[in-house]
């Protein structure tokens, strides 16, 4: 049995990772979904990371740290906290040493890249649910706790000196609007150097294809 934790993504509630949770459960692993301070607003990174740490049951086998989103800045965090045995980043964003989360979306062009698949796909970007929920059930999406999100972990640089030195991952969802796929490549290209894995979904692909994510966690455990 494998520990999983699972970090969410901003202002996302732990139960968004229910599905996935449930599935590793009927394939004899554990999922752990992360309840992270995304609404208190003295809460930064090193909070977040102590909130993985908090999460954490630790039975002496070390844990696998997936992150998701906004998630990657706290899970990339965590891990040595944890004394995590790998880091799967899902669809999420890779930090650097020294940079803020608040810069990371003009520094990878994440914004002109969105513009640009909203005008190919047909979709607006200011519409939430076309944005984050594609793919994903009505009745999912209305069930979704609401939560907020501090700035606070977004305006001091990330603390860390170095990402983790330990297996490391990134898995695209290829119906992703929100971090569209091509512009994801290039990131994770120019931030990890590791060929990225890719399962079915937009960004809450958690919600709309969770077998097929865990399949992709799962894959090399």
């Amino acid at each position: 049995m494998t520990t999983f934790l699972l970090v969410p993504g901003g202002g996302c509630d732990p139960s968004s990772w229910r599905f996935v949770v449930e599935d590793l459960a009927r394939r004899g692993h554990r999922g752990i979904a992360v309840d992270l301070p995304c609404e208190d607003g003295s809460a930064d990174l090193n909070a977040y990371a102590d909130a993985v740490v908090a999460a954490h049951r630790d039975d002496g086998e070390p844990p696998v740290v997936v992150a998701h989103s906004f998630g990657g800045f706290t899970g990339a965090l965590a891990c040595t906290r944890v004394g995590a045995s790998a880091l799967i980043y899902a669809s999420a964003m890779i930090p650097r040493p020294g940079e803020r989360p608040a810069d990371w979306w003009t520094a990878t062009g994440c914004a002109d890249a969105q513009r640009t698949a909203a005008q190919a796909g047909g979709y607006d970007l200011d519409d939430e649910t076309e944005l984050y929920y594609n793919g994903v059930d009505a009745a999912v999406v209305a069930a979704e706790v609401p939560r907020g999100q501090s700035e606070a972990p977004a305006v001091t640089p990330w603390p860390a000196p170095e990402l983790p030195r330990i297996p490391t991952r990134f898995v695209l969802f290829t119906d992703d609007r929100f971090f569209p796929e091509p512009f994801m490549r290039n990131v994770v290209a120019d931030r990890l150097g590791v060929e990225p894995e890719v399962t079915p979904g937009g960004h809450m692909a958690m919600l709309s294809h969770p077998v097929e994510l865990t399949n992709r966690i799962l894959a090399r455990t």
